[in-house]
């Protein structure tokens, strides 16, 4: 068996915590599929590189509201596709040989699983022999992988889910979406814009069901004016043949598409590990149990990512490997880490992005707040842009004016919550935010300001 001072589980975000002050000792990395996670093979990443040419076609096709003269002749999918999987594969393949490079570092291509305190057993490929390795340190960062209803995968009929969907040879004639969260929102957008029909089956009332409420509402209008919704509809069984899929709801009604889509969810890849044998505790939802400090229940184990998160967001990720590098080098001087203000964005049209509570939090906490909501319609650079569904709502504690929770719908949204979550981090109130900077006129940024202007608190 062989020896390593850190042994990294995860080729993510887990190979972040792997910098030159390793150099002097020996280091081992595993990764069963390709070096930067889902996040740069089949996440983020390439799922933004598509919406953001969505989101060109659909400009294209607008132009006549600028009284642009202009004709959409289509999206080329093999060409796009090829430009996005090019820049990932490329980059993807240049992370792995990287590593490889480095005389300290070891990679190992396989599953591992634990067979006791800091011990894994890696089942190679292409037919090689296991292979046994134990690390002074471990860091597990395994990531997650889709849900996938019982119903779907016992069916025996072909599905993607959104580590299959972006690589597919053409858009589909008519795509079923099973779900409404983010990933589903932002695989409509793609494909809607590359030709295909979208329906979509959710099971609550509105899409975007954990965002606030106005989000939720407004969103759910926006897309039934463009896809076909089953909402408040669940999913019992799927029939059918290859190509002509037959999805039969609990109503009874039947939703027939040619390709099905499948965002539910994601799971973690604990389950994966047999941890059991390495001491390691787990949430009853399965994920890796740590503390603010990343360290699991196993001495000298630590966590990070989706495999142990509450949160699988990619920089989410990226806080937490940045903290267990700095824990793995400073034992005596450990940092944490604060989950309270992680802002979220939806890479969608509209786009979303969000910080804090929602409205429907603030009620339930019983808290005494204030909301503001300035539509991006009502400033100048809304004008510019004929902006006729975006927003910005603010929610504050009345008399104080901390900022509670903010959402923005609409344009540059991801970018812009920045603004509020950078206040929120650092107890800048709604009237100092709004009265102390200059706010640029006419940036579409000013939906902002006229919010915080708004809150009477």
């Amino acid at each position: 068996m062989r020896r390593f001072d850190l042994v990294v589980l995860g080729a993510g975000s887990g190979n972040m915590v792997i910098d030159d002050s390793w150099s002097d000792r020996r280091v081992a990395v595993i990764e069963h599929n390709a070096f930067g996670g889902t996040c740069l093979n089949r996440g983020c990443i390439p799922s933004k590189m598509l919406s953001y040419t969505a989101e060109v076609t659909e400009l294209v096709a607008d132009a006549p509201t600028y009284d642009v003269d202009a004709r959409l002749e289509g999206m080329r999918w093999p060409d796009v596709r090829k430009r996005v999987f090019d820049r990932t594969d490329g980059t993807a393949a240049e992370g792995e040989q990287g590593r490889r490079s480095e005389d300290f570092v070891t990679v190992y291509t396989g599953v591992a699983r634990f067979t006791g305190p800091r011990r894994l057993r890696i089942e190679g490929e292409d037919g090689e022999d296991p292979v046994e390795i134990e690390g002074d340190q471990v860091v597990v960062a395994a990531g997650s992988r889709p849900s996938v209803p019982p119903p779907v995968q016992e069916s025996g009929l072909p599905f993607h889910t959104s580590d299959t969907i972006m690589r597919i040879d053409a858009p589909p004639r008519r795509l079923a979406v099973l779900g409404g969260g983010y990933i589903a929102a932002e695989q409509a957008h793609v494909f809607h814009a590359a030709g295909s029909e979208i329906v979509v089956i959710e099971p609550h009332d509105q899409l975007l069901e954990g965002h606030d409420e106005s989000v939720a509402a407004r969103f759910t209008d926006i897309a039934r004016e463009r896809y076909e919704l089953h909402l408040e509809r669940r999913f019992e069984r799927l029939e059918g043949e290859p190509g002509a899929l037959r999805l039969v709801l609990d109503d009874d009604s039947v939703v027939e598409a040619d390709t099905l889509l499948v965002a539910t969810g994601r799971t973690s890849n604990a389950d994966r590990l047999d941890l059991a044998a390495a001491g390691i505790d787990v949430h009853d939802d399965g994920r890796i149990a740590v503390d603010d400090a990343q360290r699991t229940s196993a001495p000298g184990v630590w966590a990070l990512g989706d495999v142990s998160s509450p949160l699988q967001l990619k920089h989410v990720a990226n806080r937490e490997a940045e903290v267990v590098r700095h824990n793995l080098a400073h034992p005596d001087d450990l940092r944490t880490v604060d989950h309270d203000l992680v802002p979220s964005a939806v890479f969608t049209n509209p786009q979303v992005g969000a910080v804090g509570r929602t409205e429907q939090q603030c009620r339930d906490e019983g808290l005494d707040y204030i909301g503001a909501t300035v539509e991006m319609a009502d400033v100048a650079y809304g004008w510019a842009m004929e902006e006729r569904t975006g927003f910005c709502k603010v929610l504050a504690e009345r008399g104080t004016g901390r900022i509670l929770g903010a959402h923005i719908m609409g344009p540059q949204a991801p970018a812009m919550i920045h603004v509020l979550s950078v206040a929120m981090t650092f107890g800048i109130d709604a009237t100092a935010l709004s009265q102390r900077p200059y706010w640029v006129h006419p940036a579409l940024t000013e939906v902002i300001d006229n919010a915080l202007r708004s809150l009477a608190v």
